[in-house]
């Protein structure tokens, strides 16, 4: 059996064929960090498989099932997500504890989302760079620091503080955050907010893991308003990996000292 837990990657899922295939690229890095560990990937809707049905697949090995002999036991569960909001609160915990009062032979215990993290704003840095905007060019660059959206105030304050902490240790002349759905500004109004206020160059940074549906109303916000730069999503950049990596380990430490946050008895 081996000792470490399963790395259950829990993403949220979307009908954009882009978002599976991104999960499953970073997935992969994460697995080349680290050879001999397992990585799952399970989803909360559209794509399979779903979170549920993968949590019994792993039950049936450790009950020594058709697909037995691999001895798992203990899983880490680690949302696909930037900030502590309603998915990471309610639904996630929601379906981790049914699938723990039905599996008992797994002990789940659920990680922590990825944000905030200093990873986080190196991945974006990366991504800019590769649009062509680094921290310290001569051209003074304003940023709007793009993400999803949530009615989640925890979200939207956390969200804040990177941005100012992103431009206090960066040295962007301005780091605005915006938002694709539930909260104010939208991308193109800080876009062109930062026009205003006479900021020479204007770079959109996509703060977001996969394309689908809000990623794609990101990058029209900031086409419409005239951004010079956009950046690609975070995707599966190897700051990601490292992340989920450090959750990861976060949570196995925490097992290891016997932290009783775990799911199941």
């Amino acid at each position: 059996m081996d000792p470490r837990p399963t790395l259950l990657v829990i993403a949220h899922g979307s009908r954009d064929p882009r978002h599976a295939a991104t999960v499953s690229a970073l997935c992969a890095r994460v697995r080349a960090l680290r050879p001999g560990l397992r990585v799952e990937v399970g989803y909360l809707d559209f794509n399979a498989p779903r979170v549920p049905r993968l949590l019994e697949r792993l039950s049936a090995e450790a009950a020594g099932g058709p697909a037995g002999g691999r001895g798992v036991r203990e899983v880490v569960a680690l949302p696909l997500l930037l900030t502590r909001a309603f998915h990471a609160k309610s639904d996630i915990p929601a379906v981790l504890r049914e699938a723990a009062g039905r599996l008992p032979l797994l002990s789940i215990r659920q990680a922590a989302v990825l944000g905030p993290s200093p990873l986080l704003t190196a991945a974006l840095e990366r991504r800019l760079a590769q649009a062509g905007v680094r921290p310290g060019d001569p051209r003074p660059t304003g940023v709007v620091l793009a993400s999803a959206g949530s009615s989640d105030p925890e979200a939207g304050a956390v969200l804040a503080e990177t941005a100012r902490e992103w431009r206090r240790t960066a040295g962007w002349c301005a780091v605005r955050p915006a938002f694709a759905s539930a909260s104010l500004p939208r991308t193109a109004d800080a876009v062109r907010q930062l026009r205003a206020e006479g900021v020479e160059r204007v770079a959109v940074a996509p703060y977001v893991i996969a394309p689908g549906f809000l990623p794609d109303r990101i990058a029209a916000g900031a086409r419409e308003a005239g951004a010079d730069v956009l950046a690609p999503v975070l995707g599966d950049a190897p700051e990601m990996a490292r992340l989920l990596l450090r959750r990861y380990d976060d949570a196995a430490s925490d097992r290891a000292r016997g932290d009783r946050t775990a799911l199941s008895a």
